[in-house]
């Protein structure tokens, strides 16, 4: 665990400051594997089985050719770049990332599914690098090699003291939250899910005596209500639940108003915030009750340089969370995010003209679920509501 920041965020109007805030780190999809692997110190075999692209390297050159020489082997800091200061000057108590890879030394990749990321365990220490404490792990590509790629995934971050929600060697492991204990007898709960819309197929599933993940059968009242009944029954007094969902499609602005219900629902039920991902962009926020809801957070490192398409969304920017809350009653206190930008498979703090064009999208996005968000003289971004 982390130390809390020593500094407090502007809040948003009409809130009164309580006496100990919590601040937390939060981010959308970290892709480690593939092109990124292959950076890192210990490669897996490249061997890709996709339509047009062979060989995990091919990421590597792409990158190259479009923003310039990647020196091999990087380090396992190398990714996080300038997000590590950030981190470090932020001092979060806690680090949640979506963990979007398979972390296995398995050739037995998902036939069919046409992309299988994976990292080679003896990559690790990149997490760690970070400082990371839970990898959220419900989403479409912890399983690309197998279930024994799952069994492996998991064992490796054990083993490297990293917390996971969301998949497990059984359904009752893939439900059970990620816990860190908190200042005061507190306790931080991380839960995590996945939907159909983001590519999950359904047999990846968790059952009683099977691996695999929290895959919801659909978006429902019941739904909703069986999740906050599980987590009614172990939370308590100053207790901060996180509902981690991968949900939606990789790219568009558009979000079905049944994550909204949805989201609505698990903080009418006593989640305390929810952190959407599986977009490759930044997706609305919404501040309901109170309470926080990050529909899309987009990715926050990937080996998409080079690839065509969607270059309207930039998908090469990403944003690090740094949500404030108020443990006593889960509410909001303020969001602040810092704009970074990928590029050479490493993070950069974005210029400014990257972060205005951020607070413009994200303000006309949000506007409907009553946010705002400004650019202060840090160059981060905060969130208004009302």
């Amino acid at each position: 665990m982390h130390q809390a920041a020593p500094w407090m965020h502007p809040r948003g109007p009409g809130h009164s400051l309580p006496g100990e805030l919590l601040t937390l780190f939060l981010c959308g999809d970290v892709m480690t594997g593939r092109g990124i692997d292959q950076a890192l110190p210990h490669p897996s075999e490249p061997t890709l089985f996709e339509p047009h692209i062979r060989d995990a390297r091919a990421y590597i050159t792409m990158a190259e050719e479009t923003n310039g020489p990647i020196q091999r082997p990087v380090a396992f800091s190398y990714v996080w770049g300038d997000a590590l200061s950030e981190l470090e000057r932020v001092a979060p108590a806690a680090r949640i990332i979506n963990l979007e890879t398979s972390v296995t030394r398995s050739d037995a990749y998902w036939e069919g599914k046409g992309i299988n990321y994976r990292m080679h365990p003896e990559n690790i220490p990149c997490l760690a690098a970070a400082g990371i404490d839970v990898c959220v792990l419900a989403n479409n590509h912890v399983l690309d090699f197998g279930a024994s790629g799952l069994v492996e995934t998991l064992e490796t971050l054990k083993q490297a003291d990293l917390k996971v929600a969301g998949a497990g060697e059984n359904l009752n492991e893939a439900r059970a939250p990620a816990v860190l204990p908190l200042g005061g007898g507190g306790r931080l709960l991380v839960l995590a899910c996945g939907t159909e819309s983001s590519g999950i197929p359904a047999s990846w599933a968790a059952t009683h005596d099977s691996p695999g993940i929290d895959r919801l059968a659909d978006l429902s009242e019941a739904t909703a209500r069986e999740i906050t009944d599980r987590v009614c029954r172990i939370k308590r007094a100053g207790d901060v639940v996180v509902a981690s969902i991968h949900w939606g499609s990789n790219w568009g602005y558009d979000v079905p108003e049944e994550h909204v219900r949805f989201a609505h629902a698990l903080i009418d039920g006593g989640i305390d915030l929810v952190h959407g991902h599986s977009s490759h962009h930044v997706r609305p926020i919404e501040v309901y009750r109170n309470k926080l809801t990050l529909y899309g957070c987009g990715d926050f490192l990937n080996d998409y340089e080079g690839i065509a398409g969607h270059a309207s969304f930039r998908g090469d920017l990403a944003l690090m969370y740094f949500p404030v809350v108020d443990p006593s009653t889960g509410e909001l206190a303020s969001l602040r995010m810092t704009p970074m930008q990928i590029r050479r498979f490493t993070l950069h703090r974005a210029s400014q003209s990257a972060a205005l064009w951020l607070r413009g999208t994200l303000s006309q996005i949000s506007r409907g679920f009553g946010a705002q968000v400004d650019l202060d003289e840090s160059g981060a971004l905060v969130l208004r509501w009302r």
